[in-house]
């Protein structure tokens, strides 16, 4: 079981584009439920929870937090990668 950040580094809509963001996912729901707790993420803010799709928008301290957590550095193509799998899956 892994937990995965993407290098995305987008905007956050909504923040006139001042706060930059990542998608953090897992293999598990409960592993990603985990890292969220342990970096601080209130679960609340888990997205499309039971799919393929499921993931947390993280800002870069998380990032950086999950990653010294053991998160698994990804590129955003990865990332497209392992969505398609799940949804085909």
């Amino acid at each position: 079981m892994t937990v995965y950040v993407d290098d995305m580094h987008t905007s956050a809509r909504g923040n006139l584009g001042r706060m930059r963001m990542s998608h953090m996912v897992a293999d598990s729901t409960a592993e990603l439920l985990e890292m969220a707790d342990r970096i601080g993420v209130d679960r609340r803010h888990l997205r499309h929870a039971g799919t393929g799709r499921e993931h947390f928008d993280i800002c870069l301290s998380r990032r950086v937090r999950a990653v010294a957590a053991g998160a698994v550095e990804i590129t955003m193509r990865d990332m497209a990668r392992m969505r398609r799998e799940r949804r085909q899956g």
